[in-house]
């Protein structure tokens, strides 16, 4: 068994409202110097060992992320 990651980020021309409420509340609660926040989602996946590249994007692409507006990228950390 191995362990990937799909992180799922807004791509950078959409806006991001929920990042702009963040970043809009961590100087009223005394965080300084964050200029910009964007959400994302993370998602783990434990697959077999002999699950492609190709299988993992299709996955990403097809129910993980929104690719109108979503960019994506695997991570194999096992």
């Amino acid at each position: 068994m191995a362990r990937v990651v799909v992180e799922v980020m807004p791509k950078a021309e959409i806006l991001d409202p929920q990042g702009q409420a963040i970043a809009g509340a961590l100087p009223r609660l005394g965080f300084e110097g964050v200029t910009d926040v964007r959400q994302g989602k993370r998602f783990e996946l434990e697959v077999g060992d002999d699950m492609s590249d190709d299988q993992l994007a299709a996955i990403a692409e097809s129910l993980l992320a929104n690719t109108v507006i979503e960019d994506w990228k695997v991570v194999r950390v096992s």
